[in-house]
């Protein structure tokens, strides 16, 4: 094979002379920048939620364990889209609760951070690669929002669902590319909209909101996090990287891909954003799919990053013997602490 004809190289150059920086006057115009950017480029659904009332979650179920309640509830995100959600209260904190928006990755849902199967049932086998974080939260005294991301669980385009496949990603993506718009943008908005449904608790304190996402829900709390500032704390599990390394050196969800973004920001950058709110970033030494390698060169940027914003104590990051998986052994209890302390 003429290596002359292999297209390597004009990709390489597409990337970096997207990724070439426009010099600013300050950190303060470039960070704007940045926001400004990701913001314009998820798409804007401010039509589809323009007016619509903040109403309070229909509850589908109750059930009751030793240490909390868990609800399943139905709420309206946008004019004719409605999202489920698992609120999981626990019982031990009187008063005011410290709250986090749980966001889950590929699979088959929300029931995969709530400890149950597909089909609802407790789960008694393997907690999987979610380990059912949501319930390692509450345990720890934190009132956890899961709900289910669109195009997962049962919230498939009904043609995807007769076809049995495990989500409407690729549909949807399509779909919304057309109108101008992306997926990671209209499960931003969710996020988004599921926080000002969070504030309409009355045990919630609004000052103690965190988030929590692993893989396709790490990107949602990233930018969710990055535009909203009423997010007092974020972790990132499986997903902390650099496009170059990740999304862009093998095959992944469509779902992942905003156009233009490269334009604005690498990942780092765009998670830098964040800053100076606390934020701590985990993965695997033996993630393929997010490479150690990559995710170092993130976390030194980001330490740098909150470093120049004088919040250098704000940042924290796990690196455990693991694959594409939550580890939560350092993040669980440092996201009490900021929520609670």
């Amino acid at each position: 094979m003429d290596k002359k004809l292999l297209p390597d190289d004009f990709f390489e150059s597409i990337y970096y002379n997207a990724t070439k920086q426009t010099e600013f006057n300050s950190l303060e115009d470039r960070r704007r920048f940045v926001s400004e950017g990701l913001s314009k480029l998820l798409g804007d659904f401010s039509k589809e939620v323009t007016d619509l009332p903040l109403e309070k979650p229909d509850v589908l179920e109750t059930v009751e364990y030793n240490t909390y309640i868990r609800e399943r509830v139905i709420f309206k995100t946008a004019k004719n889209l409605y999202s489920s959600m698992y609120v999981l209260t626990p019982k031990h904190v009187k008063g005011g609760q410290s709250a986090v928006l749980a966001l889950h990755g590929h699979g088959y849902g929300n029931k995969e951070v709530v400890g149950l199967t597909e089909l609802g049932e407790d789960d008694q086998q393997s907690a999987g690669i979610h380990q059912h974080f949501a319930i390692q939260l509450v345990r720890r005294g934190l009132k956890v929002f899961a709900p289910e991301i669109i195009g997962f669980g049962d919230r498939l385009l009904s043609i995807d669902n007769e076809q049995g496949k495990p989500s409407s990603c690729d549909l949807m993506t399509r779909s919304l590319l057309m109108a101008g718009k992306t997926l990671a943008g209209l499960r931003v908005a969710e996020a988004i909209r599921t926080l000002d449904i969070i504030e309409t608790y009355p045990d919630v304190i609004k000052a103690n909101l965190g988030i929590m996402g692993f893989s396709g829900g790490g990107l949602i709390a990233a930018y969710t996090s990055a535009l909203d500032t009423r997010l007092k704390a974020t972790v990132l599990c499986g997903f902390t990287n650099t496009f170059k390394g990740s999304i862009l050196s093998m095959r992944h969800c469509v779902d992942n891909y905003v156009p233009g973004l490269l334009n604005v920001a690498e990942l780092p950058e765009l998670i830098g954003l964040i800053a100076p709110r606390s934020l701590f970033v985990e993965s695997g030494r033996n993630d393929t799919i997010f490479p150690v390698d990559h995710f170092e060169d993130a976390v030194s940027f980001l330490q740098h990053t909150y470093e120049k914003v004088g919040a250098s104590n704000a940042f924290h990051f796990d690196l455990f013997d693991g694959v594409h998986e939550i580890s939560g052994r350092k993040s669980y209890d440092w996201l009490k602490k900021q929520l609670t302390e």
